[in-house]
């Protein structure tokens, strides 16, 4: 395990992963939140849109895209 800075909020943790515990619970509620307005919204074409339809940061939606963490989201961009 690596002492790392949180991804989302920027505080220090020891894990694998690129999120910090807390903001692993977030990620996963937006990722969640995303799925679904793409799946009701067929006319997305840009994370702008995404973030203006769910309210979450361009930055961590350009995050998930980076991490596969949407999947067939390359598909409806």
């Amino acid at each position: 395990m690596e002492f790392k800075k949180c991804l989302r909020c920027g505080s220090f943790f020891i894990s694998d992963n690129d999120v910090c515990c807390n903001c692993q619970v977030r990620d996963r509620a937006d990722i969640s939140r995303l799925t679904n307005f793409i799946d009701e919204n067929i006319g997305i074409t840009s994370a702008e849109d995404l973030s203006i339809g769910t309210g979450i940061a361009i930055n961590n939606i350009n995050r998930f895209i980076a991490n596969n963490s949407l999947p067939n989201i390359d598909l409806k961009l």
